[in-house]
């Protein structure tokens, strides 16, 4: 009996945390507000999906988004797909978000829904301990009016048996016309998904972003990313290109 309670307990819990993240999102799309409603559509081509220092699917990728903004609020979609037959994980997400300006600084509220449609189960399937295809995370983010840093939060509340919390601070720079960014990531405990086995620092990264110039009417911009996870012992070199 009490193994059947803890059952029927976590598929409450999963079945609320999906239904908190669709009120989010639809809330995000019909609060009344003044702001002219935005869409913002891209894509970038990289030649690995790292994310967290983690490579997912070896192989080049293509990764289409879109995001409607009003206000402060933010909902959107991204996936990840690979350009190989052969490449491992496919990704699409949900996501919303929204932003407030304090007089010191920006504070960010969100949640995202991570979607492996390769996992073998279906959309609606929300099995939890690592055997569903969504992964749901709720974030916050800090980012001081007078300083070029971000510290965000991250913790994967479904799916994920370890409820793996990840925190990351990321630098904004320039040199010339080149933006500069450096990030620095850590797990704060014991970690399945992220290979740890107490709090350790996962990801140093440093990345260079320039426009290309094709013509006087269009310009490529372009990312490359050194990416080092002292966890798993390995680094990458990344080349991105967005339209």
């Amino acid at each position: 009996m009490e193994n059947q309670n803890t059952v029927r307990g976590a598929s409450s819990l999963r079945t609320t945390l999906l239904a908190i993240t669709f009120l989010l999102v639809g809330t995000a799309l019909l609060v009344p507000t003044r702001a002219a409603a935005q869409v913002s559509v891209g894509a970038d081509l990289v030649s690995r999906y790292i994310w967290r220092g983690i490579d997912f699917g070896e192989a080049a990728t293509i990764q289409p988004g879109i995001t409607f903004s009003a206000g402060n609020f933010s909902i959107g979609s991204w996936a990840s797909y690979g350009v190989s037959s052969a490449a491992g994980a496919n990704e699409h997400d949900l996501f919303v978000s929204y932003s407030l300006a304090l007089p010191f600084g920006t504070l960010g509220l969100g949640v995202t829904d991570y979607y492996f449609p390769n996992a073998g189960v279906g959309f609606f399937d929300l099995s939890g301990d690592g055997q569903g295809a969504h992964w749901i995370e709720p974030s916050i983010s800090f980012a001081p009016a007078m300083l070029p840093i971000s510290v965000a939060a991250y913790r994967m509340v479904h799916n994920d048996v370890d409820a793996s919390t990840y925190v990351q601070v990321d630098v904004a720079g320039s040199a010339g016309d080149t933006s500069l960014g450096l990030s620095v990531a850590m797990v704060t405990g014991a970690s399945s998904f992220y290979g740890t086995t107490s709090a350790a620092v996962t990801v140093a990264s440093i990345s260079a972003s320039k426009e290309i110039t094709v013509s006087d009417a269009f310009s490529l911009p372009v990312t490359v990313s050194y990416i080092l996870n002292p966890v798993l012992e390995r680094s990458y070199l990344t080349f991105g290109v967005s339209f």
